[in-house]
């Protein structure tokens, strides 16, 4: 090794200690089967990495760890060459902790192998969905979704289209600064560089891909939240005859905009396919269970929702704090957050004759963003040209809608003062009530509710 290409190589490696470099170093060493062999070519390289990741993105980590220059003299080696150990650490390395500007140099081969100065928009977008789809396949591979499951969500394709665009809508074109024609987009390296700082949901992906498809650092307590920060312990989601709303990528994208402190756990409250189409039962299963996560799909087919920060009480005002934010999943995935106009975060009555009664979120009375009145069934998204509250335009298809399902999620963990407000209900008090009521054939309903965490199962 020569000494540029020793330099930069202790300076990488100076970034973990030596018991991560260790594994790193194991890891080439799984790959190659072979300790003493320090080159690896592509055939070898997806054989030995077999089911652990999809062939697109291995084949993109390939180009990555080829891209790894050393020494600061010779170009990147060529297409179908080998990588050796070093830059198989460096890979890992850069992409686990380097700069936006060292994941980028690596990042911008991995999105166009032939090294070309400019990028498009398509590019940009199959490398995401590439990268998103193996972010879901590493997680069920390595039995990481935590309660989640394909079968009880939203199409998984669909969301990574929808979350692939969102992410490329974040790129700062060359000369195009309108993210409505990503087709016609071209990136420079700088440009990647910026979005990598500015997306960091990106890097995150990459992190969960890079760390669970090779099998190194998955301990590591930094890569421990990656997995946290966008894949929550789902309480309640396998209760029978129960599909979300949302699709895996969407939950990922969503819980990445939260607060950290309500990204590890999320809590199915309602469902009308559980609970029935009652605003009462709404409020019943809203009410003190701390910040939620309201999602709905109207009869147009459009899916949104709005995400309470505080505890729902109801009362004749409005409530919340600036870190709520309005979105929408289908047909486009983006979310809205507050402009600083005014203070109506979100809003919930019932029973009253002087004041409007229902949910809402931003705008005002009669034009909320977000609004389902308590005449369960019916709501509005009265936000020509925006919310004035979050910057939304109109969520549904169109502005008074009728909704078609909607789900509500507590997130996070309750605080004692709920929790002490919501003791056990004389069911679960009364374990002799239950046996009759089993005995003759009448079940809870929220009893597929109560799943175990991973954790417990």
């Amino acid at each position: 090794m020569g000494n540029a290409e020793s330099s930069a190589y202790q300076r990488r490696t100076a970034r973990v200690p030596p018991e991560e470099q260790a594994q790193i170093q194991r890891g080439f060493d799984n790959l190659t089967r072979n300790p003493s062999k320090k080159y690896l070519g592509l055939a070898a390289f997806q054989d030995s990495v077999g089911d652990s990741l999809p062939a697109a993105m291995s084949r993109r980590f390939f180009n990555g760890m080829q891209s790894v220059n050393l020494t600061g003299k010779m170009a990147p080696a060529a297409s179908g060459a080998e990588v050796t150990r070093d830059q198989f650490v460096v890979f890992i390395i850069d992409l686990l902790k380097g700069t936006a500007e060292e994941k980028s140099a690596i990042v911008t081969p991995m999105i166009a192998a032939d090294n070309s100065e400019q990028i498009t928009g398509p590019q940009v977008q199959q490398f995401l969905e590439d990268m998103i789809g193996a972010a879901v396949h590493v997680l069920r591979q390595q039995n990481a979704l935590s309660g989640w499951t394909l079968e009880n969500t939203r199409d998984c394709d669909t969301g990574v289209r929808a979350v692939a665009a969102q992410l490329v809508s974040q790129m700062k074109a060359d000369g195009l600064p309108s993210p409505d024609a990503p087709e016609s987009s071209h990136f420079s390296r700088a440009a990647i560089e910026d979005w990598l700082y500015k997306a960091p949901i990106v890097s995150a992906l990459l992190r969960v891909v890079v760390t669970l498809g090779f099998s190194v650092l998955r301990q590591n307590v930094e890569q421990q939240r990656d997995v946290a920060s966008l894949v929550p312990r789902c309480r309640g989601g396998r209760a029978p005859a129960f599909t979300s709303l949302l699709d895996l990528p969407a939950v990922m994208f969503l819980n990445f905009h939260l607060p950290s402190d309500m990204q590890h756990k999320w809590r199915l409250l309602f469902s009308t396919r559980l609970h029935g189409e009652s605003f009462s039962q709404l409020c019943g299963h809203l009410v003190d269970q701390g910040p939620s996560l309201l999602v709905v799909r109207d009869a147009g087919g459009f899916i949104f929702g709005g995400f309470a920060s505080h505890n729902w009480e109801v009362k004749p005002r409005f409530q919340g704090d600036s870190t709520c934010f309005l979105f929408t999943v289908s047909p486009r995935l983006e979310v809205f957050t507050y402009t600083g106009y005014n203070d109506h975060y979100m809003y919930l009555n019932h029973g009253q004759q002087t004041m409007p009664n229902g949910l809402g979120m931003g705008g005002q009375h009669d034009f909320f963003g977000l609004w389902i009145d308590s005449n369960f069934g019916k709501g509005h998204s009265k936000a020509k040209p925006r919310c004035t509250t979050y910057n939304s335009p109109q969520l549904s298809a169109s502005e008074e809608f009728t909704i078609d399902a909607m789900e509500v999620w507590g997130l996070g963990d309750l605080t004692e003062e709920l929790q002490v407000k919501n003791k056990k209900s004389i069911l679960d008090a009364d374990p002799e009530v239950q046996a009759l009521m089993e005995m003759t054939g009448r079940t809870r309903q929220s009893e597929g509710l109560r799943d175990k965490d991973d954790d417990e199962t």
